[in-house]
C-alpha cells in the first residue's frame, strides 16, 4: 500500500489534523507524521514522492488495481478529468482509469460549479467513482470522528476491503448515556 501527499494535501493535513498552521517548515516531515500517527504496522504503508512518476504505482503493470484520492482538491479533479497530470497522485488515478481499476475520488469542495460537476462526469464516464464527503446520519454519529469514519467506511466498501467504522443500516445502534 502507497500513501502519497502533495504539498496542498501536507498544508491541510499540518493544518486540520496536526493543528500546526497551514504553512509548514518542512512537508516531508508533515507526510512522514502523518502517516505514522496511528502506527505503521511493519512497514505496510509505503511513503511515495509525489514527484517520483517512476515509481511502481505510476505504471499499469504495477498489479495496483485501486486507488483512492482523498481529499480531491478541484485542481486535481480537473487533471484526473482531463488526462492532464504532473505528479504521483495525477498519474496514479490516469493508471487507474487506463487499466480499469477502481479509482475513488473524494471531493474536498462544496458547492461545486458546473466546471467540477463536469469534471466528475468525465471520470465517472471514464470508470472512476465519485464518492462525496457526505455522511450518513443514520448511523448515529456522537461525534467528528464517527462522521470521519463513516466516509472513510463508505470509501472502504466501494474498494471492497471490509471494516466496522459504521453501524450497516438497519442494524441496531448502540444507545449512549444521553439517550441518543
Amino acid at each position: 500500500m502507497g500513501l502519497c501527499v502533495s504539498d496542498a494535501g501536507a498544508r491541510v493535513i499540518s493544518h486540520e489534523l496536526l493543528g500546526e498552521g497551514p504553512r509548514p517548515a518542512s512537508y516531508a516531515d508533515v507526510i512522514d507524521r502523518f502517516a505514522h500517527m496511528h502506527g505503521d504496522p511493519a512497514g505496510a504503508v509505503d511513503l511515495l514522492d509525489k514527484d517520483d512518476i517512476a515509481c511502481s504505482f505510476a505504471s499499469g503493470s504495477s498489479g495496483a488495481r485501486a486507488a483512492l484520492v482523498v481529499p480531491c482538491s478541484t485542481s486535481t479533479l480537473g487533471r484526473i478529468a482531463h488526462g492532464t497530470g504532473d505528479n504521483l497522485i495525477h498519474r496514479v488515478a490516469e493508471v487507474m482509469l487506463k487499466e480499469r481499476g477502481r479509482l475513488v475520488v473524494v471531493p474536498r469542495e462544496t458547492p461545486v460549479s458546473l466546471i467540477q460537476l463536469r469534471n466528475m462526469t468525465a471520470i465517472t464516464e471514464a470508470g472512476g467513482i465519485i464518492l462525496p464527503a457526505s455522511p450518513g446520519f443514520y448511523a448515529m454519529p456522537q461525534s467528528i470522528d464517527d462522521l470521519v469514519d463513516f466516509v472513510v467506511g463508505k470509501a472502504l466498501d466501494v474498494l471492497g476491503v471490509e471494516h466496522a467504522l459504521f453501524a450497516r443500516w438497519g442494524t441496531p445502534h448502540v444507545v449512549t448515556e444521553q439517550g441518543q
